[in-house]
């Protein structure tokens, strides 16, 4: 059997993202029993190794997900297909085909329907949807998922006080955290909106009534810790499903001729990734920006202490952003610059942070940090901010190097076993509040400071330190030249 080469066994399936129990009269016997099988069979469409449930068709994976009187699907059953199902159908057909599945099953739709009955499936039904509402709250985005949510709701609460509460307070979680997403999208919005170039802000302004970092805070402690608050923002709002939505291809079994294109949201996940490259961008820029070289080497010392900061925070994505910003080409070539800061804290960094053998020394610091989180009490102890394109890049790599189905047409859910284990990773680093308080002055900079295009960055590399070979003089030339044109 094609199977991969993780074993799902060795996973603590109870660190799952869960929801609490929905709180009702149902006896523990009847709860959570996943009915796992105890030896290799193909059970009812599903395939079990090693008491694992390894491959199953997808209308079976989709009935194992639908609770009964007798039986609720395992938690991390739940996260995992939730995940995974949008790579072979649309989350809203997916809620249709749950909704149908429980109506029929259950017979909701009988008028003489045994309350009795009703009241047994429903506290189970009204978990699963608080687990989906919960986990994937931007499936209901879509008008189809919401409409399905409130027919479905309805029939379970019609009738008995205590199933209209729960579902009034799981409608009005979802709407505030929905209504949040667009506060925060529109304020993203804004903010792109009001970012300029520098290299135009410098041809208007002089540089001598110009705000640079260090005239906003000469802190690295406190400028670390703005910067940790920018990052658990952004990651606050980054939904689970969008790791497999950035990757989306369409299942080569489904017939419709469309593109999974419409559902390819992943834009929380962009805009992390841009923050990213901002931040590089705006290291950069600060280092190139000064006339003097010595302003220059104490802004490059000042970034080193701030990513030093940001190791000690275990805010892995800042520092490994503001290295990255002082690697490119530009800074690199200050040599004259470079000459007078002393650099042996860089080099510890650079080290933490080398990308030979698979980034072996920053994966151990990372199980070092989360090992700390786990037995921290306090949010300060807790923080543990990935590189953010490495946990990408890792998702990609096991998308890619194993299908999403094996020859026999089975979903390959071994595969998704481990795809919900690392986005769980991730959804334990973005749980926790940020301890340290907000300064918005430091804040709005970092977020809208004017910053170089990297052919800028280049052109205010050779003003400060002169082209040394005939490339960089041709280079220098030209993007002289192209400047003088846009004037």
């Amino acid at each position: 059997m094609d199977r991969c080469a993780w074993d799902p066994a060795f996973w603590r399936y109870d660190k799952m993202p869960q929801t609490p129990p929905f709180p009702a009269v149902y006896g523990s016997n009847s709860y959570n029993k996943n009915l796992y099988k105890t030896k290799e069979e193909d059970y009812g469409g599903l395939y079990y190794h090693d008491n694992n449930l390894v491959s199953g068709s997808l209308e079976a994976l989709i009935e194992h997900l639908v609770p009964t009187v007798a039986y609720y699907p395992d938690r991390t059953y739940i996260f995992t297909f939730l995940l995974s199902s949008r790579l072979f159908i649309h989350p809203y057909e997916l809620m249709s085909k749950v909704c149908h599945l429980c109506v029929e099953q259950q017979r909701l739709s009988d008028p003489q329907a045994d309350k009795a009955r009703v009241r047994k499936i429903a506290p189970k039904i009204l978990q699963l949807l608080s687990e989906w509402t919960e986990t994937f709250p931007y499936d209901f985005r879509d008008e189809r998922m919401m409409k399905s949510l409130k027919e479905l709701t309805h029939r379970l609460s019609t009738g008995d006080e205590i199933y209209r509460k729960a579902v009034q307070q799981m409608t009005q979680t979802l709407i505030r955290r929905l209504t949040t997403l667009s506060q925060y999208e529109e304020a993203l919005a804004k903010i792109n909106s009001s970012v300029t170039d520098r290299l135009t802000v410098l041809k208007t302004k002089p540089q001598s009534i110009q705000r640079d970092i260090l005239t906003i805070c000469s802190d690295p402690f406190t400028l670390a810790q703005q910067l940790t608050h920018i990052e658990m923002e952004r990651l606050s709002y980054i939904g689970p499903e969008e790791f497999v939505q950035a990757f989306a291809q369409k299942d080569p079994l489904d017939n419709d001729k469309r593109c999974f294109s419409d559902h390819k949201k992943a834009s929380n996940l962009e805009a992390y990734v841009e923050w990213f490259n901002r931040l590089s961008y705006l290291v950069a820029t600060e280092i190139c920006m000064p006339v003097k070289k010595k302003h220059r080497a104490r802004v490059i010392e000042f970034f080193i202490d701030v990513a030093r900061e940001c190791f000690n925070i275990g805010n892995f994505n800042s520092l490994m952003a503001i290295i990255t910003g002082m690697n490119m080409s530009p800074v690199s070539r200050l040599k004259k610059t470079w000459g007078k800061v002393k650099t042996a804290k860089f080099d510890i960094l650079e080290h933490q942070m080398d990308p030979s053998s698979n980034f072996y020394n920053y994966r151990t610091a990372l199980r070092g940090a989360t090992q700390r989180s786990i037995t921290a009490h306090s949010n300060r102890e807790k923080i543990v901010i990935p590189f953010f394109s490495l946990l990408i890049k890792d998702i990609y790599f096991l998308n890619e190097g194993c299908s999403n189905r094996l020859p026999t047409g089975h979903v390959n859910f071994e595969k998704f076993w481990e795809l919900a284990k690392q986005v769980t990773e991730f959804m334990t680093c973005k749980k926790v509040e940020c301890p340290f308080e907000r300064d918005r002055k430091i804040l709005q900079y970092l977020l809208t400071a004017p910053v170089f295009s990297e052919d800028a960055l280049y052109l205010a590399s050779y003003e400060s330190e002169g082209p040394e070979n005939n490339m960089e003089k041709d280079r220098w030339k030209s993007l002289r030249s192209a400047l003088l044109n846009r004037t």
